[in-house]
C-alpha cells in the first residue's frame, strides 16, 4: 500500500507512476537515417547467379521481427531475382547491417552465405527500441530492408489487414505486383494508421500476402505515405492469396500475444478468414472493426464505405498514450 502524509505522495508513488507509463515505439529514430556506407562489390561467385542479377530486378526481402529487450532473435532474409521466376540467389555473399534507438551510425552484423534456398539467418540482440536492419547482396549491391522492434510486455499495438482493409479490395495487389498499377486506398485509410502512430501505437500489418509480395507491399507502404510498421506476409502456400490464411493469422497473433506480450487493443480487416483469426486469438469483438460487405459479421464493428466517419468518431479521440 502506497503511504499518503500531509496530501504528498512519496518515493513509492513516483516509482508505481513511472513502472505504469506506457513504452512507445521509437518511429521517429527511423525517419532520420544516417548515411550508409554501400560496401565493396566483389563478384558473384557463380556466373550464374551474376547472369540472372544482370537480367532480373531483384526481389529480396528481410522477414520483420519482433523481440522483447535484450532477446536474441534471428533475423531471416531471402534473395532472389524476377517476379515471375523468383530464382533463388545460392552461394553468395551478402552483408548485414542494423540501425536505431540508442544508435548514431549503422552497425555492421557480419557477412554471411544464402542457402540453396537464398536465405540468410543473422542472429541479434538489443534493447528496447526500433531498427532497421540492412542486407546488401555482395555481388551486385542490391539490397532489402526489414524492421526490428524490441518492446516491453504488454505492448499498445494495433493491427491491420492490407488488400481491402487498407486498399478498396482483396485483388488491388495484382497491380503492384504486376507493376502496371498502385492499388487505390480507402479514404481516409492512411489518416488513420498515421493517427494511431502518432498517439503512440505500435503498427502491425498481418496480411494474407504471400511473402514474396513483400517488396510490393513496403513500396506501397512509400507510396501512400504510410509508417512501415510490423508487415508479417503468409510464409506458407502458393499463389497469390494462399488458402490457409486464417490459420497463419491466427498462429501468429497468438505467438506475439503469447511470447511477445504485444497487447493489440484493435483489430482491422474485411473478411471472414479475418473475423475468424482475430476471434480465434481472442481479440475483443467490441475492438474488431470490419470494412467491407462483411462490416458487422459475427459481433463485430462495421466500417461501412470508407474510415472518414469512422477517423471522426472513433479514432481522433482514442485514448493517446503516455510514452516514457
Amino acid at each position: 500500500m502506497l503511504k499518503i502524509q500531509n496530501g504528498l505522495c512519496f518515493a513509492a508513488c513516483v516509482a508505481t507512476s513511472v513502472t505504469l507509463a506506457e513504452t512507445c515505439p521509437d518511429y521517429e529514430v527511423l525517419e532520420q537515417l544516417p548515411a550508409f556506407t554501400t560496401p565493396a562489390q566483389v563478384d558473384f561467385e557463380h556466373s550464374s547467379n551474376a547472369w540472372f542479377s544482370g537480367l532480373y530486378t531483384p526481389y529480396h526481402l528481410v522477414h520483420d521481427q519482433i523481440a522483447l529487450a535484450n532477446e536474441t532473435v534471428t533475423l531471416e532474409a531471402k534473395f532472389d531475382y524476377s517476379r515471375w521466376f523468383h530464382k533463388d540467389l545460392e552461394d553468395e555473399k551478402v552483408h548485414a547491417f542494423i540501425f536505431g534507438t540508442g544508435m548514431s551510425q549503422w552497425q555492421y552484423l557480419g557477412r554471411y552465405t544464402t542457402d540453396s534456398d537464398g536465405k540468410i539467418f543473422v542472429p541479434v540482440s538489443k534493447g528496447e527500441g526500433e531498427y532497421q536492419i540492412r542486407m546488401v547482396v555482395e555481388g551486385d549491391l542490391s539490397h532489402a530492408d526489414g524492421y526490428l522492434s524490441v518492446v516491453s510486455e504488454q505492448r499498445k499495438a494495433i493491427l491491420f489487414d492490407i488488400d481491402g482493409t487498407l486498399t478498396l479490395n482483396d485483388f488491388e495487389s495484382v497491380g503492384d505486383y504486376l507493376g502496371v498499377d498502385k492499388a487505390d486506398a480507402h479514404y481516409y485509410a492512411k489518416e488513420t494508421v498515421l493517427e494511431y502512430k502518432n498517439k503512440g501505437y505500435q503498427i502491425i500489418y498481418l496480411t494474407g500476402r504471400p511473402y514474396w509480395v513483400a517488396k510490393d507491399s513496403r513500396e506501397w507502404f512509400d507510396y501512400m505515405a504510410m509508417p512501415q510498421g510490423q508487415l508479417h506476409t503468409n510464409p506458407y502456400g502458393e499463389g497469390p492469396i494462399p488458402e490457409d490464411t486464417q490459420a497463419y493469422k491466427t498462429e501468429y497473433l497468438n505467438r506475439i500475444i503469447q511470447d511477445k506480450s504485444i497487447n493489440i487493443v484493435r483489430a482491422y480487416g474485411n473478411a471472414s478468414t479475418d473475423i475468424a483469426a482475430y476471434a480465434d486469438a481472442g481479440l475483443p469483438k467490441e475492438q474488431t472493426y470490419i470494412i467491407g460487405k462483411n462490416a458487422g459479421d459475427n459481433g463485430t464493428q462495421a466500417i461501412a464505405d470508407d474510415y472518414s466517419y469512422h477517423y471522426a468518431t472513433q479514432v481522433i479521440n482514442f485514448e493517446s498514450l503516455d510514452c516514457n
